[in-house]
């Protein structure tokens, strides 16, 4: 809460930097940079810069830049003879740092203060990718590039993350990879594009124009990266929102104009383009399904339909020429554009997939079809030559398969695009306008205007009405009102919010006018870190997913061995004669029965289930999990809260609300309560602890009731902070301990019978007791309670029942914590415990073979965080927790850490209902349809059982898919048994 200072100027909460701090930092392994580029008539260009040793005079950088000179793709080479200090411009398309470096060293000059290799991180769209194996492909071929550093690849997002080296490979040569491995590849982001403003400006018709525009944005302090587009007239600003703005950006553009040519820019948004393709990706498959249809149908009427209703059937066995009847002409002309034309794709992706040396879905479709239909063509041609040869052709077989893969890859397309909806919805929430107000010396409103969301910046006043979303992360500066956050939290009860209160970017002020300074913007705000948390979650791969990965690998060539080994297990013996004759159907030899359950291998063979049960289902889990005010990081943390058996809680902020309040202060001593209070506020000013603050609050409050007008000292030396136990510092000439038992126990500070009592009273009321000692005597204390959370009981009863013991570790007293403990249900407490002690008690926990998962909010949590197999961040914690732990809970409520559990334990449940749907399927259909039953029962897999077989497995996979949806339902039943 914001309040108003002595000198009636607003105080809001937390220091001036804290209001700049992203809510959620993004978790990145690498860093990202995005390398200074010039553009010279579009050419790229980039500079180096490092320092050469040995350098004694002028002649010495000259020999360098001569050497250098001669080197195709370096433009510039500057040398100081001071200090050595280089400064090489170069075209990276035609030569990389390294051999600048080794070019120097060649001359005799040692290299030194090199910098280190920039990397940039692109994310790319993969098209065309079936299944695991696809995927793997991807990855590999992305990560056997050169400057390639690392790369992962996400099937159902159907996206690539790639971290690369701007100096050694460019953004297409990346997308050129992708596509060498027979993939189609679109650039969605580079660098750090979220900070990315698209302008079109009218008045840009040449290239002139486009070198001004470009080298004035490039001289403009905060402009990092400028793309023109000649043809489309675009300019692309990345820029650094700290210096600079979108609507700045625009007014530079303007003052580039000169004589005739007039510059003027308007925000350009380019069109999402994600749901455009998911859609012209089902509509593909439809009618690619609809068009084999129209040819498959009545090959399937000439084949199984017709013959069987007489006499209507019998124009059909009407013979053309020799043994060639119309019904097999008829089904031979149809079936052919089924094959070559509709199933092209198959026989692309079976190229690109043979040619990288891997094996997909593609190339057993195209073995099981060509195989079918050249030897119908082999029947055909025999009937033609021959007028006694007798056979039965499989074209129905050809043309049937494709059309049911068709049909099933267009329920799966549609099942994948479920998945993403919580995402999509999560970046619609923002607002397409907002009412930008500017404000007199008073605070007074002098005018409105309405502008883009995309070009408010940093310090901007906006006005938000009621009914109306809030554009961006900002601070109340004027107004009350209730907002909904329910948008982005979860939480549905309407939050109250008045001067100093933070807004969220997205949710919905209810019932009053708010003046609100924009604080976060671009990237920065809590709607963008969520969005980028949640993709970078669905990209990464769960540890069950190996398994998966593992079979993939070898799955297609097993089933091509598989099929191979049939063929040869039917056909052998019948040639041997070695099971009786009257097996083999009429009309159709050994030869033919043999292979016909080849076929039947090949067809019934699905990886396409096995690929996607693992990432379709947290892709859901995730998604529906920052719906509902649960951000998970990844895969790894969402697989192994499942099996959570211990939950560690902190205290303070996590299993209380957080905002120590004093409810007494004592002296014990002959020293005033002005002195008093000026001594324990000078040594808590500094500290960031919640407890230190309330004691700041107080003996403030308490000093201006006093009314004293003597002045009193502020400044500390010496100041030091003693982890778990408090401060100690030098304020004027007097040394001063504020902190608990163990502090003056530490520093030797008597601890009289007086104060003891007052100790064991109030810890007995759940409070703690802050001591300060001045010059080595207790000269009075402060009682501090700290509230317990109301649902903190509801939710350690709840985990009890679920299997979970809890436990709480505290840097507070024994007394306090056993009280706080005992007041929500938690039997096992370690208190007066440092953040390095809490870090020992996980491991410790761990050592005994308990799953541990941690729930703090505080810096000091950040160790523990770390070492629990589950971190747990309270969203409304430091950034440092935040970015330490697995699981973000950004409403603060302890109801989502069951959340979160019931969430891993049902998404592992429908995880593993995929897999033995998948594995099943395969295991008990490619046995019946090598014949493994036909000796036994005469059953096996004639075309209408296998096309039923098709059609069953895919729409029973299109169920299970959209079933995960019942993921957030039942999550949200268990949220409401907590509630109730």
């Amino acid at each position: 809460m914001g309040s108003v200072g002595e000198n009636g100027e607003m105080e809001i909460n937390g220091k001036e930097d804290d209001l700049k701090a992203p809510l959620l930092k993004p978790s990145e392994n690498v860093a990202i940079t995005v390398p200074e580029e010039s553009n010279k008539q579009y050419k790229k260009v980039r500079t180096v810069k490092f320092k050469i040793g040995e350098i004694k005079c002028t002649s010495c950088t000259s020999s360098i830049e001569s050497v250098l000179g001669e080197v195709n793709g370096i433009e510039s080479a500057v040398i100081s003879p001071l200090d050595g200090r280089a400064a090489i411009t170069y075209v990276p398309e035609l030569v990389d740092v390294n051999k600048i470096k080794e070019t120097i060293e060649d001359a005799g000059f040692p290299v030194e203060e090199f910098p280190e290799q920039d990397i940039t991180v692109c994310r790319l769209r993969i098209k065309g990718m079936m299944c695991t194996s696809c995927s793997e492909s991807v990855e590999r071929a992305l990560l056997m590039t050169d400057g390639v550093k690392n790369a992962v690849v996400g099937l159902a997002l159907e996206e690539a993350k790639v971290h690369f080296d701007p100096n050694l490979i460019y953004t297409d040569g990346i997308l050129e990879a992708v596509e060498d491995a027979g993939f189609g590849a679109e650039l969605i982001s580079s660098g750090n594009d979220m900070n990315k403003v698209h302008l079109k400006v009218e008045g840009f018709n040449s290239a002139e124009d486009g070198n001004m525009i470009q080298s004035c944005l490039e001289s403009t302090p905060g402009v990092n990266h400028v793309e023109v587009d000649l043809p489309e007239r675009k300019v692309t600003v990345s820029y650094d929102p700290d210096l600079i703005g979108p609507r700045s950006i625009i007014q530079c553009i303007g003052d580039a104009s000169s004589g005739p040519n007039i510059y003027h820019a308007e925000l350009y948004v380019p069109p999402r383009r994600r749901e455009t393709e998911r859609l012209q990706e089902v509509q593909m498959y439809r009618d690619q399904f609809l068009l084999s249809c129209l040819f498959s149908v009545p090959v399937l009427l000439f084949s199984m339909a017709l013959p069987m209703v007489h006499p209507y059937g019998n124009w059909l066995e009407y013979r053309i020429y020799n043994k060639l009847t119309v019904g097999m002409l008829l089904r031979w002309i149809l079936c052919t554009p089924v094959q070559f034309i509709v199933g092209r794709r198959f026989y692309v992706g079976s190229y690109h997939a043979l040619r990288r040396k891997s094996a997909n879905m593609d190339v057993l479709v195209a073995l099981g079809t060509n195989a079918a239909y050249f030897y119908s063509v082999y029947i055909a041609i025999k009937a033609i030559t021959t007028d006694t040869f007798e056979g039965q052709d499989f074209f129905e077989t050809s043309a049937m398969v494709i059309s049911f893969i068709l049909l099933g890859k267009y329920l799966e397309v549609v099942a994948k695009g479920k998945t993403s909806d919580a995402l999509a919805k999560l970046t619609e929430l923002s607002p397409d306008m907002a009412h930008l107000v500017t404000l007199d010396s008073d605070g007074n409103v002098i005018s409105e205007i309405d502008i883009s969301t995309e070009l408010i910046q940093r310090n901007d006043v906006i006005k938000i009405v009621p009914g109306e979303k809030v554009p961006v992360d900002g601070i109340v500066i004027d107004g009350q009102s209730h907002v909904n956050e329910s948008m982005i939290t979860g939480e549905a009860r309407p939050i109250a919010k008045r001067l100093g209160d933070k807004v969220i970017g997205g949710t919905m002020n209810e019932n009053g006018c708010l003046l609100v300074t924009a604080t976060h913007v671009g990237s920065e705000t809590a709607l963008s870190q969520i969005v980028q948390l949640v993709e970078a979650a669905q990209l990464s791969r769960a540890p069950v997913q190996k398994l998966a990965d593992q079979i993939s690998k070898i799955f297609v060539p097993t089933v091509i061995i598989a099929a191979f080994i049939t063929w040869l297990g039917w056909f052998i013996p019948g040639e041997a004669g070695l099971y009786p004759r009257h097996w083999i159907p009429k009309a159709m030899d050994g030869f033919e029965l043999a292979l016909q359950f080849g076929i039947s291998v090949l067809v019934v063979a699905c990886p396409c289930a096995l690929g996607l049960a693992t990432p379709t289902a947290v892709m859901v889990a995730t998604g529906k999990g920052a719906s509902q005010g649960v951000l998970i990081k990844g895969g790894n943390a969402l697989e192994k809260a499942h099996k959570v058996k211990t939950v560690v809680f902190d205290k303070t902020g996590t299993l209380t609300v957080g905002k120590p309040e004093v409810v007494s202060a004592v002296l014990f001593s002959s020293f005033s309560m002005e002195e008093f209070c000026d001594m324990a506020t000078a040594a808590e000013a500094n500290s960031e602890h919640p407890i230190a603050k309330a004691v700041v609050k107080h003996a403030k409050r308490l000093r201006q009731k006093i009314g004293s007008d003597a002045e009193y000292i502020t400044e500390i030396k010496d100041f030091e902070v003693h982890t778990g136990a408090g401060v100690s510092g030098k304020v004027g000439n007097r040394n001063v301990l504020v902190g608990n038992r163990r502090l003056m126990q530490v520093c030797n500070v008597l601890v009289g019978s007086e104060v003891e009592i007052y100790i064991r009273e109030h810890e007995q009321l759940a409070r703690t007791c802050v001591l300060v000692a001045i010059d080595g005597e207790v000269a009075g204390a402060f009682a501090v309670t700290d509230p317990v959370k109301p649902e903190a009981e509801c939710v350690i009863s709840f985990l009890r029942s679920m299997g979970i013991s809890s436990i709480m570790v505290t840097g507070d007293n024994w007394a306090t914590a056993t009280a706080i403990a005992k007041e929500v249900g938690i039997e096992k407490v370690f208190a007066e415990t440092d953040p390095s002690g809490k870090a020992d008690r996980i491991k410790d926990l761990q050592g005994k073979g308990m799953t541990v998962a941690m729930v703090g909010d505080g810096i000091n949590d950040s160790p523990a965080l770390v070492a629990a197999d589950v971190g747990m961040a309270i969203g409304a914690g430091t950034d440092v927790a935040i970015e330490a732990a697995d699981i973000v809970l950004i409403k603060s409520n302890l109801e989502d850490v069951v959340t979160a559990i019931d969430l891993s334990r049902k998404t592992m449940s429908r995880i593993r209902l995929n897999y033995v749907w998948a594995l099943g399927y395969n295991i008990l259909g490619m046995p019946i349809a090598a014949g493994i039953l036909y000796p036994f029962t005469g059953i096996r897999l004639p075309l209408g059982l296998l096309v039923l077989v098709w059609l069953l497995h895919h729409l029973a996979w299109f169920v299970l898919l959209s079933c995960c949806s019942l993921i957030r339902s039942l999550c949200a039943l268990e949220i409401e048994t907590i509630e109730g």
